[in-house]
């Protein structure tokens, strides 16, 4: 399998990238990997990228910022790193694209380059959030449409419990609304509709599940718009990056005193590997023609391994999108005329 890499992307890159593509290649020997950027700085992290028979350089002399408007940026930098790995894709040269780079410009560049699944009004960024009571939860979208009407809210749903089915093995994925309450009469008009819409469509759909409840397993696909998506998933990684840091400052100290709280290190080990967002590499771009996952800006070697033997892999290995397109059909969603109009 072979997946293109923008080793440029990211606030590590090129080193973290790099090392992480380094150790998945080492971890797997079904992968190969096209490692796009700057030739001379990434042999300046490693040299055994020359050396590697499965890692290929592919030069791309130009680099986009997070600051650049992402629209405008992605047609003009046609030679940048993100641009080149997208176009592997788009030629048949490789399978995948993983970056750490600009969200925005990625999700416009998918769009430009790789296009729409048949019929998927938007794509959408999924992400897979670890419950502690039970098994994980698909999330979307969590940040590439700030609004969603209903019918593409329907269509996050239909792609999540796709991907809840091939990735996560769920054989009937229990679908929820995320909402300020649980009743059917609460939040705005937006979700009022879309709960409507889901009740007729989805033999699935339990109804809304608030946010204080996506750690007990309640359901195995949460689907909100991109504003509420990215404000949860942000607001998540803050609150448990500070609890740890608490905890292991408290435990330190209590250690210092000579008490007896060795036992509770390997505990708080477990629950942080089990809550780290490194071990679930990246965000799918979902919708569009190919596997394109997108990585935290601030990923470390860890996430992009992650990104490639968790996310990539997997959804190559199982036809994510032809599996999409059978969902929208045997659902009797057809939106190409609509699609094409926006």
């Amino acid at each position: 399998m072979r997946i293109a890499v923008d080793a440029m992307g990211g606030d590590y890159a090129p080193a973290e990238v790099v090392m992480g593509v380094i150790s998945a290649v080492e971890m797997s020997d079904e992968l190969e990997i096209l490692l796009v950027g700057r030739t001379e700085q990434l042999l300046q992290v490693d040299h055994r990228i020359a050396e590697l028979p499965r890692i290929k350089i592919i030069h791309a002399d130009e680099v986009i910022g997070n600051e650049e408007e992402p629209g405008m940026t992605i047609r003009r930098k046609r030679k940048s790193s993100m641009v080149t790995a997208m176009q592997l894709v788009r030629q048949g040269k490789a399978d995948a694209v993983v970056s750490c780079g600009s969200t925005g410009a990625l999700m416009a560049g998918g769009l430009l380059f790789l296009g729409r699944i048949s019929g998927i009004r938007r794509p959408a960024l999924l992400t897979v959030m670890p419950a502690l009571r039970g098994d994980q939860t698909v999330i979307l979208d969590v940040g590439a449409n700030m609004d969603a009407r209903p019918e593409q809210m329907l269509q996050y749903a239909l792609m999540g419990s796709v991907y809840a089915r091939e990735i996560l093995g769920k054989a009937e994925p229990r679908i929820a609304l995320l909402n300020v309450g649980v009743e059917e009469n609460k939040g705005n008009q937006q979700v009022k509709n879309a709960y409507r819409l889901f009740k007729l469509k989805l033999p699935g759909f339990v109804g809304n599940l608030e946010a204080v409840d996506i750690f007990r397993n309640k359901a195995d696909v949460l689907v909100c718009d991109g504003f509420a998506g990215n404000v949860l998933l942000k607001a998540m990684e803050g609150i448990i990056r500070e609890i740890f840091f608490y905890m292991h400052s408290q435990i330190k100290g209590e250690r210092e005193k000579g008490d007896a709280s060795s036992f509770l290190s390997p505990i708080m080990q477990k629950l942080q590997t089990d809550l780290d967002a490194a071990e679930y590499g990246g965000a799918l771009l979902i919708g569009v023609n190919g596997v394109c996952v997108k990585c935290h800006g601030a990923s470390r070697r860890k996430a992009v391994t992650q990104a490639l033997l968790r996310q990539a892999y997997p959804l190559v290995q199982r036809g994510i999108s032809e599996k999409i397109l059978l969902a929208l059909s045997l659902a009797g969603e057809s939106y190409d005329e609509e699609a094409n109009d926006e």
